[in-house]
């Protein structure tokens, strides 16, 4: 029976490197994003999507254990006593905490961790809760689960650091200082990382950003949620939120970081206007290769109809959600992350690097850009519009066998060997009528 996780040792990040491990065992997170879970799921539905995302590759679970008002569940049972959150509910045969327990031990029953938000952002901004109750029911989160190994705490949610710091930073020292063995981060508001905000915090264990659901062009919709407050802005381009949280941890050692929100699969883009297009299984692709090819410890996915876990076709959900979750759980962007995990898990990933300098040719701006990633023995590059890779003379010193992967199936096609006496121009095998034009080259060392 193959092993869990955490049966290797406790999730951490690995000394002097990007990652996270479990004991001496990298671990590759690969996230879903079921926010209201723990609103709307009854037993069987959390059987049937834990089993679900577990036969796919799934090993993290970002939810939220209070996400809106009412404080309900699938069973109409209440989070809170009076909606005090330093109250909770802890009478009655099956109350609401007696469902959160059973998804985590659901979830560990499969070897997945559960990445839970003690609250979203937007419950702090409502009044829901104070500044001055934060530690209590942080301490009661992390008395009641801090026997489950697979356990992540997210602080945050969609939201700044700086418009709570207080509150959050609390929040983080409570449940770091009561669960030292727990991973603690923060998800933040669109198109920021963790680290514009708890650059320094040692209750923090690793860098979330959100890359967001918006085009190139959409940089600035004047909607409620434009970044004008924001001192940077860097489009699609969610490789270079990697770049700079590396680039700002280096001095004391590159800290993990990750894409822990990204354009979901099949919502608008832009998010606020159903008259937009919707982001495809190829864009979600895009995005996850990008980010994990310039360093990203992980890749966390997102899909309209999942996160909100939206059931009915009498009328539409959030951000013109028509499908419901249960059909959206087979859709080609959630089936394809299953080979990007295979794929990382196949390289020493930990000892890999982003390595653009190992490009003979243009990197390509935009959708053209080539992401390469290196280790001592293998070299992957990946293209989404499907043009040529070019590497440089001498990127690897012996022979190597080289395969095109198509991340939609997950196949590898053998491509024969080559050396790198001289540069080396790769052709995909893209063509124009392909829907998908999406590639990775895949070269190791014989």
């Amino acid at each position: 029976m193959k092993k869990k996780p955490w049966e290797y040792g406790p999730l951490h990040a690995a000394e002097g490197k990007p990652y996270l491990m479990n004991g001496e065992t990298p671990f590759f997170w690969m996230g879903d994003t079921a926010w209201l879970l723990f609103h709307l799921l009854n037993k069987e539905e959390v059987e049937l999507y834990l089993r679900n995302r577990a036969e796919k590759g799934y090993n993290v679970i970002q939810a939220t254990l209070f996400h809106r008002e009412p404080d309900t569940n699938a069973y109409g049972a209440h989070a809170f006593i009076d909606m005090d959150m330093t109250k909770p509910c802890l009478e009655g045969e099956f109350t609401y905490w007696d469902m959160v327990d059973y998804v985590v031990e659901t979830a560990e029953k499969y070897g997945i961790y559960m990445a839970m938000l003690p609250h979203w952002g937007s419950v702090y901004k409502a009044g829901l809760i104070h500044e001055d109750q934060v530690e209590a029911y942080a301490s009661f989160l992390a008395e009641r689960y801090k026997d489950h190994p697979n356990v992540i705490w997210v602080t945050g949610g969609d939201t700044r650091g700086n418009e709570a710091f207080a509150h959050w930073t609390r929040m983080g020292r409570t449940l770091k200082r009561l669960n030292p063995d727990k991973l603690v981060c923060f998800h933040p508001f669109g198109r920021t990382t963790s680290i514009d905000y708890f650059p320094e915090e040692e209750w923090l264990d690793l860098h979330m950003f959100q890359s967001g659901h918006r085009r190139y062009d959409q940089a600035q919709l004047k909607a409620w949620d434009d970044n004008d407050q924001d001192s940077y802005s860097f489009g699609e381009d969610n490789w270079r939120y990697v770049e700079r949280v590396h680039k700002m941890t280096r001095a004391k050692g590159e800290m993990p970081v990750l894409d822990a929100e990204p354009s979901y699969e099949n919502i608008p883009q832009g998010l606020h206007s159903g008259a937009e297009p919707k982001w495809r299984d190829q864009d979600v692709r895009r995005y996850a290769y990008w980010s994990v090819f310039a360093g990203a410890c992980g890749f966390t996915y997102g899909h309209n109809a999942i996160m909100q876990f939206w059931d009915s076709r009498a009328k539409a959900g959030n951000y013109d959600c028509w499908e419901s979750w249960k059909e959206a759980i087979h859709h080609p962007g959630s089936d394809s992350m299953k080979h990007l995990v295979d794929l990382m898990n196949s390289v020493d990933f930990v000892n890999g690097h982003a390595a653009q300098d190992l490009l003979a040719g243009p990197e390509g701006e935009k959708h053209d850009r080539i992401s390469v990633f290196a280790g001592p023995d293998y070299i992957l590059a990946y293209s989404f519009t499907g043009r040529k890779i070019e590497l440089a003379a001498g990127a690897m010193k012996s022979e190597a066998e080289v395969y095109w992967m198509n991340p939609l199936t997950g196949v590898m096609s053998y491509a024969g060997t080559t050396d790198f006496a001289e540069a080396r121009t790769f052709v995909t095998p893209s063509k124009e009528y392909m829907p998908n034009r999406d590639w990775v080259l895949v070269i190791r060392r014989k």
